[in-house]
This record gives structure tokens, sequence and C-alpha cells, in this order.
């Protein structure tokens, strides 16, 4: 058989155009399957959707359920940059005028100053020990603390005893108590050995006493040695106490507290205070409303998402006379009355009289959307939001936490009966698409399989026909020929 370069030049027939008519022809199912394939996958991402708002609305249901919500307690500073507060669940609502007098402060002591900080500090042979105490100073008087594990030492290498060397030595040892620095106070021995101590409060001043160094011995510098440079003692105070041990010291509606440092608890039964500054402040302590509040606020929220979600999903379109991709969906339309139903079914009165969302001005609207009654109410029962939660808090308490009841305990468990994912409706809506999806594709792959195996049989078919017209063309033209020379020879 000839060969053909391209399809319908040996016949000189426009077999190329037909057989793709042809093949457009067999297609038609194709582009039907992919049609469905398209709707399904919308519908998918339409399920994700609607399963994305439902598990917002289930945070907040469950937030709502859970009863430590409104058991916080909030305390509050009129003057923030006095003082601030935590309050524990178990403190008792009140409110107290506090006045801060005093802050702490931890006790601060300079040396006396050396010509450098590299220079050898004593006899320069004897290992030296320095060791230091806390207590209480009352005049020249210094009471130690009672706890001995506060007494810590560190000993000086007559090879690393210059002034950087004992800072260094004092800073590296963590469970001393003390931080050292030097300073450069400008003058012809400037350099001098700040301690301070890292506990503030009255109970942290230090005594320090150095032994194994000869008293007031020099080195060939003339610096004095470490006994005269370090040891103080209030009753022979050798360093100078440049800041004092001090206590915060205020008081709670005129009782006067001490505390060795700016957090006091206790003061006030279950509250913990920062003071910063001194001044005046009042302090209130009560039922943290807000925090519920704002966590109906994200129910509701959550809800009027959910509703225009599924009113997006559900549109129709009046001048193109169509739908969204779940108008009309039985999964939606359920879980819609289900959600709708459990928000309006009446809740078990715990004494408080609260047993529907109204009750605490939490409407229905026209749209089915939730609204939260902000204003002041000027009926003899007012629904304002805060004036329920600040009057009636258990009551709220127990209208969406109650037990196994209320209406976040509800709306939780319901919405999980929709996305679980094992159970789930929702999940088996979308287990379903998924699974027609998966048939729908294997139904494409068998029938493109077919159209491309037609096809092929029709271009072979064309084909043959070509090359078959081609070669009758080839005869009739030669038998022509031959024909022509018969009757120019019989002419002769």
């Amino acid at each position: 058989m000839a060969s053909i370069s391209s399809l319908g030049i040996g016949s000189n027939l426009d077999l190329a155009s037909l057989l793709d008519k042809l093949k457009s022809a067999e297609q038609l199912p194709l582009v039907a399957l992919q049609n469905q394939q398209k709707s399904y996958t919308t519908k998918l991402t339409a399920y994700g959707q609607l399963n994305s708002a439902l598990s917002a609305l289930q945070t907040a249901a469950a937030a709502l359920a859970k009863p430590a919500l409104y058991q916080g307690v909030k305390a509050t500073s009129s003057a923030t940059d006095v003082v601030t507060a935590s309050a524990l669940s178990t403190a008792t609502s009140g409110t107290y005028a506090l006045n801060v007098t005093k802050l702490t402060q931890a006790q601060s002591l300079a040396a006396t100053g050396v010509e450098n900080t590299t220079d050898a500090i004593g006899d320069g042979i004897t290992v030296t020990k320095v060791q230091f105490e806390f207590g209480t100073t009352s005049g020249a008087l210094f009471t130690p603390d009672a706890d001995p594990t506060r007494t810590k030492s560190i000993d000086i290498d007559p090879a690393h005893s210059s002034l950087a060397d004992i800072a260094k030595k004092i800073n590296d040892t963590a469970d001393l108590g003390v931080t050292a620095s030097i300073v450069n106070d400008g003058s012809a021995t400037p350099y001098r050995l700040v301690l301070t101590s890292k506990q503030t409060g009255e109970a942290s001043s230090m005594r320090i006493k150095v032994s194994g160094d000869p008293a007031d011995l020099v080195n060939p510098n003339g610096d004095p040695a470490l006994s005269s440079l370090l040891t103080h003692d209030p009753a022979g105070q050798k360093l100078q106490q440049t800041v004092a041990a001090q206590n915060t010291e205020f008081t709670v509606n005129g009782i006067d507290i001490t505390s060795a440092t700016n957090t006091v608890t206790g003061a006030i039964q279950d509250v913990t205070m920062t003071v910063a500054k001194l001044g005046a402040s009042t302090l209130s302590v009560q039922n943290d409303t807000a925090s519920v509040g704002n966590a109906i606020a994200t129910f509701v929220n959550a809800y009027n998402n959910l509703q225009g979600v599924s009113k997006q999903l559900t549109a129709f379109d009046a001048t193109s006379k169509s739908g969204a991709v779940l108008l009309g969906d039985s999964t939606l339309r359920n879980i819609q009355v289900g959600i709708r139903s459990a928000l309006t079914t009446a809740q078990t009165d715990d004494g408080s009289g609260l047993t529907m969302l109204s009750q605490i001005g939490v409407t229905f609207e026209k749209d089915g959307t939730l609204a939260i009654d902000s204003t002041t109410s000027k009926t003899a029962n007012p629904v304002k939001l805060g004036a329920v939660l600040s009057s009636n808090l258990s009551g709220v308490a127990n209208l969406f936490s109650g037990g196994t009841g209320g209406f976040g305990t509800q709306l939780s468990s319901l919405i999980t009966s929709y996305t679980d994912t094992t159970n789930g409706t929702l999940t088996a809506a979308t287990k379903g698409i998924n699974k027609t999806l998966d048939s729908l594709g294997k139904q494409f792959t068998a029938m493109s399989d077919r159209v491309d195996s037609t096809v092929a049989r029709y271009k072979a078919q064309f084909t043959a026909l070509d090359v078959l017209i081609s070669s009758m063309n080839q005869t009739s033209s030669y038998l022509t020929q031959q024909f022509d020379a018969l009757n120019n020879t019989s002419k002769n």
C-alpha cells in the first residue's frame, strides 16, 4: 500500500476535517462527564466552606460550655502606672484603696577606689576568703537571716586578685546572691567595686567578712589589702552604702502593708499586685463579665458567619434562573434546621429565670442572624447583655454550660454529629461525593480510551480510503494514457 503523508492528499477529499468532526461527536459523552465532575467538585468545595464555618461555631460554643469561663475574676486598677493586679477565681469581689509610699530596693555598696583594675590586691601569697551574709540592719546592728543557706563565700586566688578578677569571680558564682560592677568616678583612684544584692527588701542587707588576708596590708603598688577594701559591717562600715535595702510600703484601705518585693501576694486574698510607682490607686476586684461577654459575641459572630455562608451557597439568581451549588441540598437544610431548633429550645431553669437566649439580649433577626442587644433598655425588665451578666452571671453560666445541658454544650455536641470524621452527616455527604467523583473519573478514563480507539479506527479507514482512491486515480491516469496512445496509432 502506498504511503500517505497527509490525510486526504491522495483522494483530494477533506478527510482530516471529517475526522475532527467525528472525533468531536465521539467526545460529547466525555464533555458531559467533565461537567458532572465539575459540578460535584464545586459541591465538595461548598461542603468544605460549610465545614469550616461549622467548626468555628463549634469552637465558640465549646468555649461557652466551659464552667471556668464564668468563674473568672478580674482585678482592675484605676492607675495602672502605680499598680496592676491579677486575681484567682476564688478572690472575693470588692473595692480597695491603695496608697504606695515606698518601693522596694536592693542594697548597693561601693568600695574605696583603686588606681587600676588589673593590679593584684593583697599580699599576693595568701588565698583570701570573702563571706557574704544577708540579713536586716537596724542602725549599727546587723541581724543575720535565720536561713543559713543564704550565707555564701568565695575564695580569691592571689594570682587572680585584681579588681577585675574579683568582680568576675563574684559574677561567675551564680548562687552568691550578689552582682559586681566597676565604676569609674574620675578621681585619682577612680575604679570602685560596686556590690548589689540580687534580692530586694530590708532582709537582704549585706555584711561582708574577709579572712586569710592580713588586715590593712598594702601591696607594692600601695593598694589597700582585700580586708580593708571589702570588709563591711554596719557596726564598723567600710564600704559606702549607695542604696539602702528597702521594702515596698503601702496601705490597703488604710492598713499598712510591707513587702520585700514589688510583687505582693496575699495582702488582698487571692490577689497578686505588682507595684511600680509611688501614688494612689483604686483596685476593683469583680467577676470577669467582660470575658463572658466577648465569648458570647464570638459565638454570635460565628453563627452569623455560618448563616452568611449558607445563604451564599443556596442563593438563586432570578436573572439567570440558576441556583448556587447547594440550593435545595438536604444536608445543608437539615443542618440549618437542627442548629436553629437547638438555639430556640428552652433550657432547664436553675432558679435564675434564664432559659432562652432572648432573655440575655441575644435575639434572632428577620434574616435569620443573631443580634446582641447592647442598648440600654428603658423597660421594666432590661435585656441588655451587660446588665444580665452583672446581675445574674450564674444564670448565664447555666444557660450555656449547665451540666449536660446549656446552649454551648448542646450545640457543640450537635455540630460534632455533623462534622465527626467517622460518622458525621456532613462527612458522610462528603464521602459520597468523593466516591461519585472516583466513579466518574474511572468512567472518563474508560470512555476516553474507547473514543481514542474509535478515532484511531476511523483514521485507519480514512487512510486506507485515501490510498485506494489515490491508487485508482493513478490506474485511471495510466489507462487514459494507454487509450490515447492506441487512438493515435489507429489514426496514423
